[in-house]
């Protein structure tokens, strides 16, 4: 067997790795909880859904799933100017386009006492949502 055919087999065993952690983040089972009037030991992370924080914690959520999507479509801008696919005046508009939306979410987080670092959830084992922003 060559050191390619092991690659996706390794790859598929990273995914599963990666479901079976994705999996213990689920919510505990009422069993799994301590009896009322018990703190757990670990307590878990949870939502607070204080009605007086509620509409930054919503916003905060939305924010993060644009941020997440515009960093994903400037991944894809990149892959498309490395291959060549766009004009010259296509890569204009896209760049000044992406900048626009960017500047608009720092506004957004300026707005709602964020910063873009805010927007970057811990996921746990997972690591965290966005990568590091350089």
């Amino acid at each position: 067997m060559t050191a390619e055919a092991g690659g996706p087999e390794r790859r598929l065993e990273e995914v599963a790795e990666a479901a079976t952690r994705a999996f213990r983040l689920l919510p505990a089972a009422p069993r799994d909880l301590p009896p009322p009037g018990r703190t757990p030991q670990n307590p878990a992370r949870r939502i607070s859904a204080d009605p007086d924080t509620v509409e930054r914690d919503l916003i905060k959520l939305v924010l993060t799933l644009v941020e997440l999507l515009r960093q994903l479509m400037e991944r894809q801008a990149l892959h498309r100017v490395d291959q060549g696919d766009l004009t010259e005046d296509q890569e204009e508009r896209l760049g000044a386009t992406l900048l626009v939306l960017h500047d608009r979410m720092t506004d957004l987080c300026a707005q709602y006492g964020l910063s873009m670092e805010d927007l970057n959830l811990d996921l746990g084992p997972l690591g965290t949502l966005l990568p590091k922003s350089d």
